[in-house]
């Protein structure tokens, strides 16, 4: 069928229930074009060779009567998702041939909806990072322009979404890591409140701050995909137990009536204008739909990367001391045990895990544990107390995702600080606990995509979703796929 991989999932959905396509033919359509496009930008770490198998037994249930929120869909997930049987990798040398034995709790439930899982996609190692150049297997590029990042963690989810290579994608924030890529490659990206969706069987970047949350190729698709995923987990303490909506419906009301903050610190200087520029050209159009925008203030912003970089760095370190050579994983053996651990965590860690591992553990370390990592959490709380402040007044907040559109790859990766700045805008969000969404919202002269953020009240996804579907029922920027990845 004619263009048919660029359909979103709800309507690749209704074409599976008519019998209209079957989900192997779908399969096949979608793995061609991994192997006719992915090497241009390298977004696929494994391909699973069951794909067509699995795609068999879900035309079996769509014969049989039944239907799936994601029966029959083509999807693919960042390799940080523990699949039992298939290779996990989180792009390090230390997990290159880790074959888990069970699946995270969020794969289980794709596969109970008959998901089709076609591979695992590329990302910065153990999810430190904000350009996919961080991957021990090479990075990813933008399909927007192949010379630059497609953002970073889940920079190979975002890349494959927008190369359309699969359905949907799933990924994981941390500090940006869905928002920031999704806002380079020109997709949406949803980071749910922490513990909406469970963490069990994700390997674990920083436990208080990771949420799991869906790349899609419009609003409908993330909230289909939330659905899914959400959830109380008896497996996850920090899971939340509260009722899961209906996003895909209630997302479809209108929004006249709301009323969106426009944080200051936002939209200062240091923000490029033509990013300035589509912000307020979206905001124009949420006026034309009856949104009213008042200027708030968010007073500690500024405090926001210092504090991530002690809290996730502390938890990084904590989290990592489990790769050790002993258990699972890459094991260099060295003459005796603590030798064994020195040399497998040199040869398995690449540089970027190494300097957030050695922050982490200096700031949790006697005689600094107050003065950084104590100090972090209390002004971590300040800053979630301006989010709640400012929600008195209104029911959302928009900000531009990123500073600037994507860069070139290599631009920033010998300067750790400007890589850290790439994400000034996403943090806080994770800091707080708080849902974000970023929404194409248009593109710079030179052709890159921008992203608009959308922060809401914790486990306010509805109200985030709702503003972004609303706009992208009067724009079409979600729907423009980079011309190299046109063809069938």
């Amino acid at each position: 069928m004619d263009r048919i991989w660029a359909l979103p999932i709800h309507e690749l959905r209704e074409k599976l229930r008519k019998k209209e396509i079957s989900a192997k033919e779908l399969t096949q359509i979608f793995l061609k074009r991994i192997e006719k496009y992915d090497e241009k930008i390298s977004s696929y770490l494994t391909i699973n060779e069951n794909a067509l198998k699995e795609a068999e037994e879900a035309d079996s249930r769509i014969a049989g009567g039944e239907e799936g929120e994601l029966l029959g869909i083509p999807l693919a997930l960042k390799d940080i998702f523990l699949t039992k049987g298939l290779r996990t990798t989180c792009a390090s040398k230390i997990l290159e041939n880790f074959i888990p034995p069970y699946d995270s709790t969020v794969v289980e439930k794709l596969k109970k909806e008959g998901y089709v899982l076609l591979g695992k996609l590329n990302l910065d190692e153990f999810a430190m990072g904000s350009s996919t150049e961080n991957s021990a297997f090479g990075p990813t590029h933008n399909p927007w322009n192949l010379e630059r990042a497609p953002g970073g963690s889940s920079g190979g989810s975002s890349a494959a979404m927008a190369a359309r290579l699969a359905a949907g994608t799933l990924g994981t924030d941390t500090g940006g890591s869905i928002r920031q890529p999704a806002a380079f490659c020109g997709v949406v990206g949803l980071k749910p409140t922490y513990g909406r969706v469970t963490r069990y069987g994700i390997i674990a970047f920083a436990s208080s701050l990771d949420q799991v949350g869906p790349i899609t190729s419009d609003v409908e698709d993330a909230a289909i995909l939330l659905k899914v995923i959400a959830g109380k987990d008896p497996k996850d303490s920090t899971s939340v137990d509260r009722e899961v909506p209906d996003y895909p419906s209630l997302i479809k009301e209108k929004v006249e009536g709301l009323k969106i903050g426009l944080p200051e610190e936002y939209f200062g200087d240091g923000v490029d204008e033509e990013v300035l520029k589509r912000i307020e050209d979206a905001i124009k159009v949420l006026e034309k739909l009856g949104v009213q925008f008042k200027k708030i203030s968010l007073p500690h912003t500024e405090y926001a990367i210092a504090t991530y970089y002690i809290v996730a760095p502390a938890e990084a370190s904590s989290n990592l001391a489990r790769y050790d050579g002993i258990r699972y994983g890459l094991r260099v053996k060295g003459k005796d045990l603590i030798d064994t651990y020195f040399e497998t965590r040199s040869k398995g860690f690449g540089a970027e895990v190494k300097r957030r591992i050695m922050l982490g553990t200096y700031a949790l370390s006697s005689g600094y544990y107050d003065a950084y990592y104590l100090k972090a959490l209390k002004v971590r709380t300040i800053i979630r107390n301006d989010f709640l402040e400012a929600f008195k007044e209104v029911d959302a907040i928009i900000t531009p995702t990123t500073p600037t559109p994507a860069f070139k790859l290599g631009e920033k990766i010998s300067d750790p600080l400007r890589m850290y700045l790439s994400d000034i805008f996403t943090v806080s969000v994770n800091l707080a606990g708080l849902p974000g969404i970023s929404i194409p919202a248009g593109f710079t002269q030179n052709g890159l995509p921008v992203g608009m953020q959308i922060i809401g009240r914790p486990f306010d996804e509805v109200t985030i979703m709702r503003i972004g579907y609303n706009y992208q029922q009067e724009t079409d920027w979600h729907r423009r796929i980079p011309s190299q990845f046109e063809e069938d």
